[in-house]
């Protein structure tokens, strides 16, 4: 059987479903308006009460329970698991009854006798018979290697299938945490686009009006117009991402919850509370990584049926007891039986089976080491391109956050200059543009480290409860106005 460190994922279903969300406890039906509201991300309170997150722990317990194909995987190992009675009950005494009727018309010498040949019938064989029998017998295997081997086949069977559902697991887990980051980055991205089209939407107002006035120019309507429709589109665009990542949530988990669209506050104030470290010690762990323990668990049930070949080359050894009883109208025929034996038997020749079921069994463990082998190698390179993009993704959003902060100073001096006459509508244009898309490259690559990071642990075997946590701790930090749930 699997160790107990194996099964990360079920502990981690485990730990998430006994956390202290009581109020995911009190729900009753998705349908219901009190589920519906633990997964919005606004009070009723009103727009100045801080803003809730859904909860990513809470969503991915409703995920455990919904999922068809996770509960696909449960009945599979459900099913698997019968594979160990059924492997013992061949070394188990089996008993068996068996009886039937018998009607018989029978004509020979002794039932008509033959006049010829001087043979008077025999009056004590009738010519028509009815008979009645019955047996039981019981066959106990003293020595069967296959049948012994067979039930070390059943247990790494059923570990395997333990570990492909701590796959599963782990997959929806990801696939949840994807959806949700996804959701919640496109919730920012459309705020600060709405925030922008507000801005932009003076600025054409005010070009307008200049221009009426003679003292603007069309060029400078004209752009203004351009960026605040390409302002709309945008928006569009990320309304749409919302929309998919919400309904893929749904699909997960079988309740919509809501993130409301809002602009980041202080994104300087986004904390990383992870110490990467180096690639190396995280490369040590690959071995606890769930494709890696599936493989090596298929690995040893390859080795377990090339032992079961092999041991088509050794004799069965079995004791056979049995009781029958017969009763016929023909006295001759009667009989009541009590019989033990012992019978051995020995494979000589089966035409080539058992070398060639040896020979298969031996290029599926050559087979299956390949696989271990090329998991351990998906998992190594999945570590380190993950470390690379953290310790990436941290250089990278402590540049745009001094580019924001450039940006936002370049901006200010941009409208001044406007106001005093030293630069143009078009200034301020390209220095808000750029501001919002470097908060909006800000907000995305925050989201790319939460899911680099989750993937990071999932890829070392080691993904809990408290790194969903950690990611809605993470994702709350960039707005001063939102909360994590509970």
């Amino acid at each position: 059987m699997i160790k107990t460190s194996r099964f990360t994922l079920s502990a981690l279903a485990f730990s998430i479903a006994l956390t202290s969300y009581s109020a995911l406890a009190q729900i009753d039906t998705p349908a219901d308006p009190q589920a519906l509201s633990e997964f919005s991300t606004l009070s009723d309170a009103g727009a100045d009460e801080p803003q809730t997150l859904p909860s990513l722990p809470g969503l991915f317990v409703r995920a455990l329970q919904h999922d068809s194909d996770l509960s696909r995987q449960r009945l599979e190992l459900e099913a698997t698991r019968e594979e160990i009675p059924m492997a013992r009950s061949r070394l188990l005494p089996q008993v068996s009854a068996s009886g039937g009727y018998l009607w018989q018309d029978s004509t020979n010498l002794q039932t008509v006798g033959d006049e010829e040949l001087g043979i008077p019938q025999n009056p004590d064989r009738p010519q028509e018979v009815d008979e009645t029998f019955y047996q039981v017998q019981l066959q106990q295997p003293l020595f069967s290697l296959e049948r012994w081997r067979g039930v070390d086949v059943a247990d790494a069977e059923v570990s395997a299938a333990e570990l492909r559902l701590a796959v599963v697991e782990q997959e929806l887990a990801l696939q949840v945490s994807e959806a949700y980051v996804t959701a919640y980055l496109a919730a920012q991205r459309l705020g600060l686009l709405e925030a922008q089209q507000e801005s932009l939407d003076l600025q054409v107002r005010q070009a307008d009006r200049a221009f009426d006035l003679g003292i603007g120019n069309r060029v400078d309507l004209l752009e203004a117009q351009s960026r605040y429709d390409q302002a709309v589109s945008d928006a569009v665009e990320a309304e749409n991402e919302l929309d998919n990542a919400l309904s893929e949530l749904e699909r997960l988990t079988g309740v919509m919850p809501t993130f409301a669209s809002g602009s980041p506050g202080e994104l300087g104030d986004v904390t990383f509370t992870d110490e990467i470290g180096e690639v190396d010690g995280w490369l040590s762990r690959t071995g606890q990584n769930l494709n890696v323990l599936l493989a090596d668990e298929q690995q040893k049930v390859a080795q377990a049926n090339a032992s079961v070949s092999r041991s088509g080359y050794y004799p069965e050894l079995n004791l056979n007891v049995s009781y029958s009883d017969r009763d016929s109208d023909d006295p001759y025929r009667e009989s009541e039986d009590y019989r033990a034996s012992v019978e051995v038997s020995v494979p000589i020749y089966r035409g080539g089976y058992t070398n060639a079921s040896v020979r298969q069994g031996e290029k599926r463990i050559e087979a299956s080491q390949a696989t271990v082998d090329n998991e351990r190698n998906l998992a190594i390179q999945e570590v380190r391109r993950r470390v690379r993009a953290l310790n990436g993704g941290q250089r990278r959003l402590e540049a745009l956050n001094r580019a924001i902060e450039s940006s936002q100073l370049f901006l200010d001096a941009a409208e001044r200059g406007e106001q005093l006459g030293l630069r143009d509508l078009v200034d301020v244009l390209d220095a808000r543009s750029s501001f919002y898309d470097q908060r909006i490259q800000y907000v995305d690559t925050v989201g790319n480290y939460a899911l680099d990071l989750l993937s990071l642990h999932a890829a070392v075997g080691s993904l809990e409860s408290q790194d969903l946590d950690r990611i809605m701790t993470l994702l709350a930090s960039m707005s001063t106005v939102a909360q994590v749930a509970r």
